[in-house]
C-alpha cells in the first residue's frame, strides 16, 4: 500500500511538469509587452472619469491640458459637441475628432490626445494566489503589481506558468510568463491593462504532498526517504 501511494504521488509529480504550449519568452512580449509610452497609446482604452490632454496643432483655442471624461464615457469638445470616448484608444479618438473638425471647420487638422490621468479600471487575478479576485488599477500597472494586489502566489503556485489573457479588437490573446525570471530582472515586467485576466498555474502534486504532510508527517517522511533511494 505504501509503495502504491508513493508511485501515485510520483506520477502526479511527473504530470505537474506539463506545459501550456502558450507563447513564452520574446513571443510572449509580442502579445503582452513591457510598459512603454508607445504601447500605452496604442492599447489603452479610454474609460469614464479619465482625464485627457488634447492638442490641435496651431489651434490654441481648441487645445486643452485637461478634458474630463464624464461618468457616461463622453466629453464635450468645442465646435463638435458631445463625443463618445469610452472603449477607444487615444489614437482612434484623435482621428475621429480630426475628421469632425476637418468636415466643417479646419483644413487638415492635426490632433493628438494623451491620457494624462486614468481612472480606476479592473484586472482579474485568478489561480494559485492568496486572494483571487477582481482588483481596481490606476495608471500604469505591471504584472508584479497585479500579483501584489492578490497578495502574491501561494506555496503551490507554478511561477513559470503565469498566463495573461488580453482582449483585443480581433479576439482574445494569451501569453505565458515566468514570474521567477521577472523578479530576478532576467525578463521584463509586462504591463497589465484594464480588463486583463491573470491566471497563476497550480501544481496539484505540490498541493497533494503539502496536504499529506499535514495529515501524516510520517507518510511524507517515507516518501522523501524512498525518493532519495
Amino acid at each position: 500500500m505504501r509503495y502504491f501511494l508513493v508511485a501515485a504521488i510520483g506520477a502526479l509529480l511527473l504530470a505537474g511538469c506539463s506545459t501550456t504550449n502558450l507563447p513564452v519568452g520574446e513571443r510572449a512580449y509580442d502579445i503582452i509587452p513591457a510598459p512603454s509610452q508607445q504601447n500605452r497609446a496604442a492599447d489603452y482604452k479610454i474609460g469614464p472619469l479619465d482625464i485627457l490632454k488634447v492638442t490641435v496643432f496651431q489651434e490654441e483655442d481648441l487645445s486643452f491640458d485637461e478634458i474630463p471624461v464624464d461618468a457616461s464615457g463622453n466629453v464635450l469638445f468645442p465646435l463638435i459637441g458631445q463625443v463618445t470616448v469610452t472603449g477607444r484608444t487615444s489614437i482612434e479618438l484623435a482621428s475621429d475628432i480630426a475628421a469632425r473638425l476637418g468636415d466643417r471647420y479646419l483644413v487638415d487638422p492635426q490632433v493628438s490626445i494623451i491620457v494624462s490621468q486614468s481612472a480606476s479600471q479592473k484586472v482579474t487575478v485568478e489561480g494559485a494566489v492568496e486572494r483571487p479576485g477582481v482588483y481596481p488599477i490606476e495608471g500604469q500597472t505591471t504584472l508584479l503589481q497585479a500579483m501584489a494586489l492578490a497578495e502574491g502566489p501561494t506555496e503551490t503556485a507554478r511561477l513559470n506558468e503565469v498566463i495573461v489573457f488580453r482582449t483585443k479588437e480581433d479576439g482574445v490573446y494569451a501569453a505565458q510568463f515566468n514570474l521567477k525570471d521577472i523578479r530576478k530582472g532576467i525578463q521584463p515586467n509586462p504591463e497589465i491593462l484594464g480588463r486583463d485576466i491573470v491566471v497563476v498555474g497550480d501544481s496539484f502534486a505540490k498541493a497533494l504532498f503539502r496536504d499529506l504532510l499535514q495529515l501524516s508527517p510520517a507518510l511524507a517522511s517515507v516518501f522523501v526517504q524512498i525518493s532519495r533511494n
